[in-house]
């Protein structure tokens, strides 16, 4: 009945495709079936009432038509649908966890207008991802569309439609309370993307709360899923340019850039200088250390191995417990919730809270750091200078012809070099030297999906991170690589 190769768009840890070929509502209904059957019906109780699913979407103009066919699947098999129409990839995930029970959320985040997608999660946002049960999701939807979908229920499930925009804004507020900082001017960039539909709920009054001390300078917040200004991804420095020369211009105090769904912040100092995600987690991450310890609870605080070195040295100082993991946020959820973690952070932006139900959100990461700021009298340049001690290269992508040859190339190098640094392979190579002098670390890891090798450099001062960044690179690409 079809040639579509599901493997193709079902990856590790959600569905993302072309639209229509390969992603079509045939393909989104097959999907939304398998949905129901693999997670939902197994984990739906005793029956006496019909499980639950929440949908939402983003702004692309295939979602509608995805969500409407995804919907048919569940409701032929039984399951209510709860659309929440237009939200950020966190107000599904409050829909999700408020309600405990089982969501999906229509997004393809920052890529373009062509694509679409699915992020899955279980009652309470658990995720679902290649170990989670999105592989039996995978395979049997594929069955689906070969042989054809089965015969609907005999009690079919019902649509209703809710707006929880609201409550997703007010609980928000109740985790971090802004009224009492000092009035702060910030121009945000949603990138056209779901920013601009959630901040001016809750960062403004547009869901009917009281007004924050808050200035907000508006960039882009037309929904426009074409992204007509820039693309919606702020790890690409390029995207943030606009908003750097927008808080320049308008003396503003900081500035923030959300991502297509909205689930990931980043930040601007008054100067128009990029904060490092890094820089965030430490800081966010002692707001939540120093809540838990004036509770008398101890506290876990999770980090992937690409973050500074930065951030388990000032919060292990604080007293909090550090737990490093993969890059990944299956990985950083599974250990939040496994060491009930009050909060993690990862170096591509995304930032996760034990009281949002351990999964990520930009937009509390964002209040924590106006909060900071308009809690004191310093600059956010002098702020972040505390928790940016370090110089660090960023992610750089290596094309080369011979994965393995050039990752065995690098670590004989080094380790040779360097018999006093450490190797430890969590996730790719780590190559540390912080425990002597001079002091550095880098990271390579190869790209599941392309010849690519991603190296991340990190040092105690700005001359020794250039001087490993280059010979990393050069060995890399030593025999046919390239930039990637």
């Amino acid at each position: 009945m079809t040639s579509i190769d599901l493997t193709t768009i079902i990856k590790a840890y959600d569905v993302r495709g072309t639209v229509p070929d390969p992603f079509s509502p045939a393909v989104a209904e097959a999907v939304g079936a398998a949905f129901a059957r693999v997670v939902v019906l197994p984990g739906s109780g005793d029956g006496a009432t019909r499980p639950e699913v929440v949908i939402g979407n983003d702004m692309r103009d295939s979602g509608p038509e995805l969500v409407q066919a995804f919907a048919h699947g569940l409701t032929d098999a039984g399951v209510d649908v709860v659309l929440i129409g237009l939200c950020s990839t966190d107000g599904l995930y409050y829909a999700s966890g408020a309600r405990n029970v089982p969501g999906a959320m229509f997004t393809a985040s920052h890529n373009p207008a062509i694509y679409n997608g699915i992020k899955l999660c279980r009652p309470g946002a658990r995720p679902v991802g290649e170990a989670t049960g999105l592989a039996e999701v995978r395979s049997l939807a594929q069955t689906f569309l070969d042989e054809g979908l089965p015969a609907p229920a005999e009690e079919r499930g019902t649509v209703s439609e809710v707006d929880l925009l609201g409550e997703y804004s007010a609980f928000l507020r109740s985790l971090v309370d802004l009224s009492g900082i000092r009035p702060l001017k910030v121009v945000v960039d949603a990138g056209n993307g779901m920013g601009g539909h959630t901040v001016p709920a809750v960062l403004g009054t547009g869901a009917g709360l009281p007004a924050l001390p808050l200035d907000i300078v508006p960039l882009y917040f037309e929904l426009d899923g074409s992204f007509p200004n820039h693309e919606a991804n702020p790890l690409d420095p390029k995207n943030l340019v606009d908003l750097q020369a927008a808080v320049v211009e308008h003396g503003a105090d900081l500035g923030l850039a959300f991502d297509g769904d909205a689930d990931r912040c980043f930040v601007v100092d008054e100067n128009g200088r990029a904060v490092s995600p890094s820089a965030v987690t430490a800081l966010v991450g002692l707001r939540e250390l120093a809540k838990e310890l004036a509770e008398g609870r101890p506290a876990t605080i999770i980090h992937n191995l690409i973050t500074s070195q930065a951030v388990p040295e000032l919060l292990q100082a604080a007293g909090a417990t550090t737990v490093r993991t993969r890059v990944g946020h299956s990985f950083i959820k599974a250990e939040m919730a496994e060491h009930e973690a009050v909060f993690g952070g990862e170096h591509s932006a995304h930032y996760y809270f034990r009281d949002f139900w351990f999964a990520d959100t930009g937009m509390l990461a964002a209040m924590h750091v106006l909060a900071a700021l308009g809690g004191q009298e310093h600059p956010m340049s002098a702020l972040s200078e505390m928790y940016e001690p370090y110089v660090a290269s960023g992610e750089i992508n290596s094309r080369v012809p011979d994965v393995a040859a050039a990752r065995r190339r690098v670590l004989d190098a080094y380790l040779a070099a360097y018999p006093d640094a450490t190797l430890d392979e969590l996730d790719g190579a780590t190559v540390s030297h912080w425990d002597a002098t001079p002091r550095w670390w880098f990271n390579l890891r190869a790209s599941n999906t392309e010849p690519l090798l991603r190296l991340n450099v990190e040092a105690a001062d700005a001359d020794i991170m250039e001087k490993v960044r280059d010979d990393v690179l050069s060995l890399v690409r030593a025999e046919g690589g390239e930039p990637a």
